[in-house]
């Protein structure tokens, strides 16, 4: 085991103190989809029923069956704590109660619809803000979502089916979530589920197929959760990759790295790359790295880097300036740390690939 190899001390002793607080914390499960009527409520209560049957304590705070038979069926046998009555605009509603669920303190809670905003003058805004106060208290959650409900996706969903979802979720729940579970169904089951009326009532569901529920508005959706879970499980993997002691590059999805000089051809690079990416349908990284000896760069070449750094960023890579003594040895650790096993190294017509490049690929490659 080389130096560079060795986990950091200091991230293990913060890992280790992250893991303490964490064991004492509730675990959040996320039933995950791209859509209405996909069937995370009733995968979440099927999987519910089953740890009761094994003499779990489970309890339900809050299911939204939205009149589906099927659903409806699964909640019978399961405790189901009272809903909440709460005045609003001289209306009775009925909400989730969070000081009952705290009362109660099961160990295992199914709280459904995460995104869902609560009354005004709830103690929170949004349900997803009471989750985390039950997971504060030890208490084991359960939830459902669907991608247009994360944040970060909210205008990319909007430019898929023209509607703007209001309730959205901060990927940080989503990204910090212990185990999320995709519910998939490929859209002509679903589309025959709405016509079944096994999702909405007759009359929601034709408008519902006129507006948000086209084929073609669900099959985006579809790979929108399905990639968004795969990132997901990238950024786990680089957690647990952090904690080893040798962490390998693991052969998973597969990403680029471009190591890019002050020289001119980098902008060509870039565009390459980005092409390459496209093509592949892969992230990518764009590094320069600071030896001692590109630290006395003339402020025009300087510039021109900055500006092929620039052009890579916007092109879509995750951007980075190294220091380094070593090219390919830094360029070795960057790409371990991020799990990256494909290089782009660039080759000048009829001159000789300079030797770090062969021996880089090998290194970052094996």
């Amino acid at each position: 085991m080389t130096a560079d190899q060795r986990p950091d001390p200091d991230q293990l002793l913060a890992r280790l103190k992250e893991e303490d607080a964490l064991a004492q914390r509730g675990k959040l499960k996320i039933f995950f989809g791209a859509s209405a009527g996909v069937g995370k409520t009733y995968a979440m209560l099927s999987a519910a029923r089953a740890l009761r049957q094994q003499g779990s304590d489970v309890v339900i705070g809050v299911i939204e069956t939205h009149g589906r038979a099927e659903t409806e069926a699964l909640v019978g046998g399961l405790e189901r704590l009272p809903l909440k009555e709460v005045s609003y605009r001289d209306r009775s509603l009925r909400e989730f109660d969070l000081d009952g669920a705290l009362a109660r303190k099961p160990q295992l809670i199914l709280v459904d619809e995460l995104a869902h905003s609560n009354v005004a003058g709830s103690r929170h805004p949004k349900r997803w803000q009471d989750v985390e106060e039950l997971l504060g208290a030890g208490i084991d959650v359960w939830s459902t979502m669907n991608v247009q409900h994360l944040e970060s996706l909210n205008d990319v969903v909007s430019g898929i089916t023209g509607i703007r979802v209001h309730e959205t979720v901060p990927d940080r729940v989503f990204d910090e979530t212990d185990e999320v579970v995709i519910v998939d169904l490929p859209p002509d089951e679903l589309l025959q589920r709405l016509k079944e009326g096994k999702v909405y009532l007759p009359q929601q569901a034709a408008a519902a197929v006129r507006n948000f529920f086209r084929k073609g508005n669900l099959i985006a959706l579809r790979e929108l959760a399905l990639r968004r879970t795969a990132d997901r499980v990238d950024d786990e993997m680089l957690q647990y990759r952090s904690s080893m002691a040798a962490p390998p590059v693991w052969q998973t999805r597969e990403a680029l790295l471009l190591c890019i000089g002050p020289d001119e051809r980098s902008e060509k690079l870039v565009r390459a790359t980005a092409r390459m990416a496209a093509q592949l349908d892969v992230p990518w990284h764009c590094v320069h790295v600071e030896t001692p000896q590109l630290q006395r760069l003339p402020e025009a070449a300087r510039q021109r880097l900055m500006r092929v750094l620039k052009l890579a960023q916007d092109a879509g890579a995750t951007t980075a300036t190294l220091s380094g003594h070593a090219l390919a040895t830094t360029l070795v650790k960057y790409a371990h740390e991020h799990n990256l096993s494909r290089v782009v190294l660039g080759r000048d017509t009829g001159r000789r690939t300079p030797w770090w490049r062969d021996t880089l690929a090998e290194a970052v490659g094996g």
